[in-house]
């Protein structure tokens, strides 16, 4: 007979909920219309997801160690994919990348694209 402890239960239900995030943002990036839309899923997604693994792994191996990987894995995490889903929604504003046909509206229609940010 095996027994599951509630911790245990809990690092793998988040360990599986995580993978699953980080599939639906590869199926976003796969699937969605522009460029706009494939980096909002890719940072939401893959950053909860990356998230989720982390902590069902510390339920699963807890220790000092894997709370100081987990922190600072979470925390770059956390600091570095908003940043660079800017730069990547940026560089493709900058470059001329097009809106999908269901995009109503675009707040930066008026700004020149030649450096004026």
């Amino acid at each position: 007979m095996v027994v599951v402890t509630v911790s245990e239960l809990l690092g793998h239900v988040l360990a599986t909920t995580g993978t699953v995030l980080m599939a639906v943002a590869a199926l976003g990036l796969v699937r969605l219309p522009d460029a706009y839309n494939r980096a909002n899923a890719v940072t939401k997604a893959a950053t909860l997801g990356v998230v989720c693994v982390l902590l069902g792994v510390f339920l699963l191996m807890p220790g000092v160690f894997t709370g100081v990987v987990l922190v600072l894995g979470v925390l770059l995490q956390l600091l570095t994919t908003p940043f660079a889903a800017y730069a990547v929604g940026r560089s493709a504003h900058r470059s001329g990348a097009p809106l999908a046909r269901a995009t109503y509206r675009d707040d930066l229609g008026g700004v020149p694209r030649d450096g004026g940010w």
